[in-house]
């Protein structure tokens, strides 16, 4: 598998790589090739159970990532000569790399789609011809989304190519909380302000749009009442560069000049994201692009009700409105303080919407059917390579 980020760095395609490596150790002898912006760990390393071999390079500096591109060749050939299938997770530069070494050893490529607008082929052809021939290369195409498997056929390209294989959820990792659980978890967390706690899980960029969910949050209190604590779990400063270092500065002003700083929590990277998930009344989810959100998979089965933007192919093919969470219109602040203030004044509704959500998770996305998927398309690719 090459991907962009694992274990420790955290991405929500690297992560869901990482979880079905992990489930997938037992069927296959599965490999991942990562990059990795901290240069601090190890280039080789075993990560519960799955070779990780790490290229780090600094994206700051021309000169890294020359040597960053020499390493991946070297890596690529060495892993891609033991292996059948070559699985790559988005669309990023390296995929010219890797793909030119897949064809030079004669092996089958799987390109999983998780990104809205990034693993498109409109934004793909727009990088020129050599991303192009990458992209059309590839023999098998997993697409998170029922959005990206329209993109991809938009553009013309085959049908028998592609399938729709969503992301996978750990149900043990992300279970409802008990009351006492809850409880228990926000006396460890922190989380001691009483009243209603919202949660937000992603990194802060535009796209993202964590300035929505606070402007909501502030109208949820002057127009509604509701004095709740708003958790943003995720990157707040990155080298990465979708995030926006400027976005959580001007929330925490805003916050102290309306006096609301002791109830805005800016966690920032957690490997735990399920104990801010299982602490929650309420997962909020303001963006305005995405693939497949893993977030709210994982607030969805951890039985929370949830409010996102209506994304059409995405957040709409999991939540059906009113049914087992909310949709609201993009960028709409006042759309977002109703809809919040709806479901915390009104606490069986909110468990009845949570409780379908979870329902919708295990039917539909456990990781333990999502990765007997990934191992048939493998399977399927080494076939035809051995015929």
């Amino acid at each position: 598998m090459v991907t962009g980020a694992y274990d420790p760095e955290i991405s929500s395609s690297g992560t869901q790589c990482q979880h079905m490596a992990r489930l997938l150790a037992s069927r296959a002898d599965v490999q991942v090739l990562t990059t990795a912006v901290d240069t601090r760990l190890p280039r080789h390393e075993v990560v519960k159970g799955v070779p990780v071999t790490r290229i780090r390079v600094d994206v700051t500096r021309a000169v890294s990532k020359l040597r960053a591109s020499r390493r991946m060749l070297v890596e690529l050939i060495r892993l891609a000569r033991r292996s059948d299938v070559i699985h790559i997770h988005g669309f990023s530069t390296k995929n010219v790399l890797v793909t030119a070494v897949a064809k030079m050893l004669g092996k089958p490529i799987v390109l999983s789609l998780h990104t809205s607008g990034f693993d498109e082929p409109a934004a793909i052809r727009q990088q020129g011809a050599l991303a192009w021939w990458s992209f059309t290369s590839v023999n098998l195409y997993l697409s998170v989304s029922p959005a990206l498997v329209d993109a991809y056929l938009a553009a013309g390209l085959p049908a028998a190519r592609i399938r729709h294989v969503p992301n996978g959820i750990d149900l043990h990792r992300f279970a409802p909380a008990t009351i006492a659980e809850r409880a228990a978890l926000r006396d460890r967390l922190g989380l001691r302000g009483g009243g209603p706690v919202i949660v937000f899980v992603g990194f802060f960029s535009d796209d993202k749009q964590p300035r929505v969910l606070f402007d909501a949050w502030v109208h949820l209190r002057q127009s509604h009442g509701i004095d709740a604590t708003l958790v943003f779990v995720g990157a707040t400063t990155s080298a990465y560069f979708e995030v926006d270092e400027t976005l959580a500065d001007a929330m925490r002003t805003d916050a102290a000049r309306l006096r609301l700083a002791d109830r805005l929590v800016f966690v920032g990277v957690s490997h735990a994201v399920q104990d801010y998930l299982r602490a929650a009344d309420l997962f909020v989810l303001p963006s305005r692009r995405e693939g497949l959100p893993v977030a709210l998979l994982e607030a969805m089965a951890c039985g929370l009700p949830c409010v996102a933007s209506r994304l059409p192919g995405a957040t709409d093919a999991v939540i059906t409105d009113d049914e087992n969470g909310r949709l609201v219109p993009v960028g709409d602040v006042t759309a977002f303080a109703r809809a919040m203030a709806d479901l915390l004044a009104d606490p069986a509704r909110a468990f009845a919407l949570g409780a379908a959500a979870r329902s919708t998770i295990e039917r539909r996305y456990a990781s333990a059917d999502v990765a007997s998927r990934w191992l048939d398309a493998y399977d399927l690719l080494t076939m035809e390579a051995h015929r």
